[in-house]
């Protein structure tokens, strides 16, 4: 992403961002930013509680917690459009997963587990985990969450966050932007040799 560009932008004016204005605008970046949240608060439950049987997706369900909180960021402090992009790809990624490990399509479920021969699961740091059934209902609890995040994500795309124009300096401080001391003013001429 460019950043910093010069722009010409005409004297006594600044850019703002009028979709961003917009109430639906809005929420659709707040929920985008709970449902990334939520996301990473299920993750976090069923990987710590059940860290002992996890089979190798240890490292990339932490992982996948980090990029969803940088994807939190970029999409509630920036208006990242490529942030919801990112957020509707992993989405569907984590739905793909979770409908596996839930159901148990590719081996046994987290609810097969509590049947006997097996052993509890165990946390990461050691201590007993939480029980088959409980690590089962919050996998299944990420497939309407990314459901929910891959819809609304791609409902903050459509809703075009990166439309730019021009605004007077005052209207644009009536409509809530900060404008930057010296902003609109123009560039000085350059002294005559």
């Amino acid at each position: 992403m460019v950043r910093n560009v010069a722009r010409s932008v005409s004297p006594g004016c600044v850019v703002v961002y009028p979709n961003r204005e917009k109430a639906t605008s809005k929420s659709t970046k707040s929920l985008v930013v709970l449902l990334l949240l939520v996301s990473v608060g299920l993750m976090l439950i069923v990987t710590v509680g059940g860290w002992s049987k996890l089979a190798g997706l240890k490292a990339l369900d932490l992982v996948w917690c980090a990029v969803y909180l940088i994807l939190a960021y970029y999409v509630g402090a920036r208006w990242s459009r490529g942030g919801l992009t990112l957020s509707a790809a992993l989405g569907i990624l984590l739905l793909i997963v979770a409908v596996i490990a839930g159901t148990g399509l590719a081996g046994t479920s987290w609810f097969d587990r509590n049947a006997y021969g097996f052993a509890a699961p165990h946390t990461i740091f050691g201590g007993k985990g939480l029980g088959p059934d409980v690590l089962g209902l919050f996998t299944v609890l990420l497939i309407p969450v990314q459901a929910l995040l891959i819809g609304v994500a791609m409902v903050g795309f459509s809703q075009s966050w990166n439309i730019e124009t021009e605004a007077p300096i005052e209207e644009a401080r009536k409509r809530g932007y900060r404008v930057p001391p010296g902003a609109g003013t123009p560039p000085p001429k350059p002294a005559a040799a």
